[in-house]
């Protein structure tokens, strides 16, 4: 579609809809029970986020709004701030929004993490990093007062080492329980931590949900075929942030299918070039949880039908490029 046409869309349709930045949602008057695929995200019973660290007050999703985080880059990869909601056009399910309730940028949201480590037989010889690395990035990234983690290993099965906790010593411990061995099963393990632990965090208030997958991508054993994996992140609303272990300089069928599940889940995919250098995708990784653009709206014709919702974000200059989920699935009654 044109962009200017998608502009004009997108102008029409939030004409005098856009509400101050720092104003929560309004929730309806009785909102029913969210639903298993409600766009909204929290663990349940964790605290309140740190308002000190936010840019304005946590809002409070209606139960048919969205929840859009997204990333803005130039060619370089390099975050673009200080952008404005003007700035941006958005189509959902091929329509403008009937209505934009917030636009924030540089939040700081609440983290939900799952640490997704491939220990199978093939990434023995790099093990020990990865888990040195995992340990880093979660003593930088976690904050006990609104963060949660949780660590999952897989070779032919998934184990959770790790539940849900914001204690740095007990999710290190889980990444250091490990042992390399067996298979790999990679696509069962990302449908099975967004199944069991990402898709059951979720509430009224928003939160940032991503997987980090540390992997080859050389999947010999699993069940599940990649389509479906990525369902069930787009499912449980989770972002992978996929770190590749392949050292050599081709990009070989393991990598293109890291690259598939991290684009299509508005994620990223690195590839450090010696196992040495690891610590720098985390970081990239990390700087990126903490700088992001939030828009909230409700989209128009919403059915309840469970089906899936496309997205198309992009912004009007197109010097810069945005990183969003392809679209999301639409809850039920």
């Amino acid at each position: 579609m044109n962009p200017k046409l998608l502009g004009l869309l997108l102008a029409a349709a939030l004409s005098g809809t856009m509400l101050a930045a720092q104003q929560p949602a309004t929730p309806p008057a009785t909102p029913p029970t969210a639903p298993a695929q409600a766009p909204a995200a929290q663990h349940p019973g964790a605290p309140a986020a740190d308002q000190s660290q936010d840019t304005g007050p946590i809002l409070k999703l209606g139960v048919n709004e969205v929840n859009l985080i997204f990333t803005v880059t130039d060619k370089h990869g390099h975050y673009i701030p200080n952008l404005k909601q003007s700035d941006f056009a958005l189509l959902d399910d091929q329509k403008a929004p009937s209505k934009v309730t917030s636009f924030r940028q540089q939040i700081n949201l609440p983290l939900r993490v799952g640490i997704v480590i491939d220990a199978s037989t093939s990434i023995r010889s790099r093990f020990e990093f990865e888990q040195q690395s995992a340990s880093e990035f979660l003593i930088e990234t976690i904050k006990a007062r609104s963060d949660r983690a949780f660590v999952m290993g897989f070779d032919v099965t998934p184990t959770v080492t790790q539940d849900w906790t914001n204690n740095l010593d007990a999710l290190q411990t889980g990444i250091n329980r490990m042992r390399p061995g067996g298979g790999t099963a990679l696509f069962d393990a990302v449908y099975t931590a967004c199944r069991d632990k990402l898709l059951e965090a979720r509430g009224q208030e928003p939160v940032r949900k991503a997987m980090i997958l540390i992997s080859d991508g050389d999947d010999n054993q699993s069940r599940v075929r990649p389509d479906e994996a990525i369902k069930m992140c787009e499912r449980a609303e989770t972002i992978i942030y996929a770190i590749s272990t392949n050292w050599t300089p081709s990009r070989g069928k393991g990598d293109q299918i890291l690259t598939q599940m991290s684009e299509a889940t508005g994620g990223q995919v690195f590839f450090p070039p010696s196992v040495e250098e690891m610590s720098n995708s985390f970081h990239e990784i990390q700087a990126e949880l903490r700088s992001q653009y939030a828009l909230t709206y409700t989209p128009a014709d919403f059915k309840y039908d469970g089906a899936f919702r496309p997205i198309y974000l992009y912004c009007n200059d197109r010097r810069y490029q945005v990183r969003a989920k392809k679209g999301y699935f639409a809850p039920t009654q």
